[in-house]
């Protein structure tokens, strides 16, 4: 068994509304676990809680209920000071580029801030040869560490952003959807520097995206969230090919074939995503499932573990 790094144990996420009876239940009692090494995608439709429970598990924001643990030391009711100790251990890289960089500060200053912060021992030569370093790791020029954000691109801020990500040499990052601002074919090249740096840095990744295909390609294992809930989790190979949960048949089928004009296999879903501030009772998915039994709109089903160690949340029988 490998070593847990990330556990997680019945988070919610409830944001206040101005009826407060009625806050919106971003995410709703999860259980989960991140192994060391791993890549864990996450995948879910706009608005399913994949972002929020990325910021949830670094302690960016407060959870309404539940633990968050990062390798056996709860992180929920840590103090300031102890938390801001733990971030060099801890990082994200946001989903747009431009808008996570200063936009009045230098690469070098940009880069130079964590060691300034959590290494004031440091002195300017030992900070610069340290930023040149992240530079060369990322794939850009030494020129480039006096140059401001709005004068790259795309994919060399985000390389921007990569490179401070790892520049106290955490273990785990968080990506928060991390190409999806990107052209498509700078979208590989950012994957596979995210890959090479991984295996550089020996890092554990929780990988949030809309793309089915990155997310086959990058990831190990596989978290399938749907209106603040997991509703299918296993390794990719389980999630791919079997795709238990009537959602991530739906889901799936989405992914374009370009070898096959046969659109015959495609699950459309019918109606909207309900609503967070009002979710439906028992299964969250039953109003647009074309399974749903009695049970699945009185009952909300527990995650059940198949043979092959898939966690599927489902009325249905399995296995």
């Amino acid at each position: 068994m490998s070593e847990v790094m990330i556990d997680v144990q019945n988070l919610k996420k409830y944001f206040p509304t101005s009826n407060k009876e009625k806050p919106v239940k971003a995410v709703d009692d999860i259980t989960f676990q991140i192994f060391k090494g791993e890549t864990l995608g996450v995948v879910g439709e706009s608005g399913c809680g994949k972002s929020t429970t990325g910021r949830l598990v670094l302690n960016l924001i407060e959870p309404t209920e539940g633990t968050v643990s990062f390798k056996g030391q709860e992180l929920t009711h840590l103090k300031r000071k102890a938390m801001r100790a733990m971030r060099g251990e801890m990082q994200i890289i946001f989903q747009d580029p431009y808008a996570s960089l200063d936009p009045r500060k230098t690469v070098f200053q940009i880069l130079a801030e964590p060691y300034q912060i959590h290494h004031p021992e440091m002195g300017r030569d030992e900070i610069y040869a340290n930023v040149t370093r992240l530079i060369d790791c990322v794939g850009l020029r030494p020129e480039h560490i006096y140059r401001y954000p709005h004068e790259f691109s795309g994919g060399q801020r985000q390389r921007v952003g990569i490179a401070r990500a790892i520049a106290l040499n955490p273990e785990f990052v968080v990506c928060d959807e991390p190409v999806s601002a990107l052209d498509v074919s700078i979208q590989a090249q950012v994957i596979n520097l995210m890959q090479d740096i991984k295996k550089e840095f020996n890092l554990t990744y929780m990988f949030i995206s809309h793309d089915l295909r990155i997310i086959k390609h990058f990831c190990d294992r596989v978290m399938v969230m749907y209106l603040g809930n997991i509703v299918e989790m296993g390794t990719k190979k389980a999630i791919y090919e079997k795709r238990r949960h009537p959602y991530t048949k739906a889901l799936l089928s989405a992914i374009p074939n370009i070898k096959s004009e046969d659109h015959s296999k495609r699950i459309l879903l019918t109606g909207d995503i309900p609503s967070p501030v009002n979710p439906p009772s028992g299964c969250p998915f039953h109003p647009r499932c074309s399974y749903c039994m009695d049970i699945c709109k009185k009952e909300k089903p527990c995650l059940r573990t198949m043979a092959d160690g898939t966690q599927v949340a489902c009325h249905l029988e399995m296995d």
